[in-house]
Parts: C-alpha cells; sequence; structure tokens
C-alpha cells in the first residue's frame, strides 16, 4: 500500500507561480515512479507530468512543457511539481499518483488506469 497526500495548491493569478507537494508513504518511494495528473471542472482527469523512480527522466504532456517541472526528493518520500507561467486554463484539482508496476521514467504511460494509488488532490485556481 502507498499513502499520498498532496499539499500546496491555493489560489494565484495569470503568470504566477505555485509548487506542489505529494508525500508518499507504505512502500520504499524510491521503488516506483510518479505521476501529476489533473481535473478541471466538467472535464476528464488528464495526465501533467511523470517522473521515474530515480528522478532521472521526466515526461510533460505538451501544454505544461517549458513552464511545470516535476522533481522528487526520494531522502523525504516527496515528489514536486513546480508550476511557473500559470494560466487561467490551468485551473484544476490536481492529483498525484504512484505507478507501482513500472517504475522507469523511460516508459510513457499517462493514462490514469497506469497508475495503482492516488493522493486526494489539491485544488489550484488562476485567476485572470
Amino acid at each position: 500500500q502507498v499513502q499520498l497526500v498532496e499539499s500546496g495548491g491555493g489560489l494565484v493569478q495569470d503568470g504566477g507561480s505555485l509548487r506542489l507537494s505529494c508525500a508518499a508513504s507504505g512502500r520504499i518511494f524510491s521503488a516506483y515512479a510518479m505521476g501529476w495528473f489533473r481535473q478541471a471542472p466538467g472535464k476528464e482527469r488528464e495526465f501533467v507530468a511523470r517522473i521515474g523512480y530515480s528522478g532521472d527522466h521526466t515526461y510533460y504532456t505538451d501544454s505544461v512543457k517549458g513552464r511545470f517541472t516535476i522533481s522528487r526528493d526520494n531522502a523525504k518520500n516527496t515528489v514536486y511539481l513546480q508550476m511557473n507561467s500559470l494560466k487561467p486554463e490551468d485551473t484544476a484539482v490536481y492529483y498525484c499518483a504512484a505507478d507501482i508496476r513500472f517504475a522507469t521514467g523511460r516508459v510513457l504511460r499517462v493514462q490514469s488506469d497506469h497508475y495503482e494509488y492516488w493522493g486526494q488532490g489539491t485544488q489550484v485556481t488562476v485567476s485572470s
């Protein structure tokens, strides 16, 4: 079992920045990959970013490339999502998720069902 708890969401103006954190407990954190997803009102959950177990392989959806950075600190059992140049269309509930089956970041896994464990989500609202 893996327990995930997100934090760091909030209200920010267009062009602002936020850093989300996701603290993990349960299984050995350095043994699995992590992802961030988001869900806007009335829309399906969508993939945002993924990082492999060691942190040296990352992948982003096109709409956040160059603005968002995923990272992890295995000593702190925490994954981060640094979000810069935020736009109103980034408004959503953000979820972190754990991929136990494929720990490497080299594998492209962007579907929700690729991830076995999920946090409760944290709201990010970007005002125009």
